[in-house]
């Protein structure tokens, strides 16, 4: 009986939910992309406000945060891509991370799709981690938040300023690649071997088939 396939001819329908993965994949585009990125800043936004917060009270805090940071990055860009298939403002918006064929991504593809934007945190918090060290906590604190932001870039080292043009191509970069191919790829997706689709719940032959991007 039809009802009872799923049950008595697994191998039959792993190959049609294979098919599924690899031919029903909708490229997510531009604006469900962006969205995804608005709603990560927005639920970010509490402990960002704590951080800038905090750094404005305190010289030496963005020292101490320093890992802390870059292992909550790695803990929200790499293992909740790896567990869900995606950040939760991609899973709210209704796409997800996979590999090319379809397939779950792994931690390697979370890692490498991170990898270029934590590389560009994590070096420019560096150069201007370095002015903050070196300035006394009188002069820190007798400057507005702004002014903290203007001295420290006056002080930042030599590469801090190629760097940032260097970012700004890259992000530019990203724009431009995710405009101009037909699986809407961005830099990092031909990096890391993935592209963002949008998730839809599968059926074969009237039987609902959890979304493979979300693995336990």
């Amino acid at each position: 009986m039809p009802g009872q396939i799923h049950h008595e001819c697994p191998v039959a329908a792993f190959s049609i939910e294979q098919k599924m993965n690899t031919n029903s994949l909708r490229y997510a585009g531009f604006w469900p992309r962006l969205g995804s990125l608005l709603l990560d800043v927005l639920i970010l936004l509490p402990l960002s406000a704590l951080v800038l917060w905090v750094d404005g009270k305190h010289r030496l805090f963005v020292v101490y945060y320093l890992v802390p940071g870059e292992l909550f990055g790695l803990f929200y860009s790499v293992y909740l891509v790896r567990r869900f298939g995606g950040t939760p403002g991609k899973l709210i918006v209704g796409i997800r991370i996979r590999k090319l064929d379809g397939e779950p991504v792994g931690y390697r593809e979370a890692f490498l799709r991170y990898f270029p934007e934590a590389l560009f945190g994590l070096l420019m918090s560096i150069a201007l981690l370095i002015p903050q060290i070196h300035m006394s906590d009188a002069e820190y604190q007798s400057l507005s938040f702004m002014g903290q932001a203007t001295r420290m870039v006056e002080l930042a080292p030599a590469w801090y300023k190629p760097l940032q043009i260097v970012q700004n191509i890259w992000v530019w970069g990203e724009l431009i690649v995710l405009l101009t191919n037909r699986k809407r790829w961005a830099l990092h997706d031909f990096i890391a071997g993935t592209v963002v689709v949008h998730a839809m719940p599968q059926t074969v032959l009237g039987q609902t088939i959890a979304d493979p991007s979300v693995s336990t």
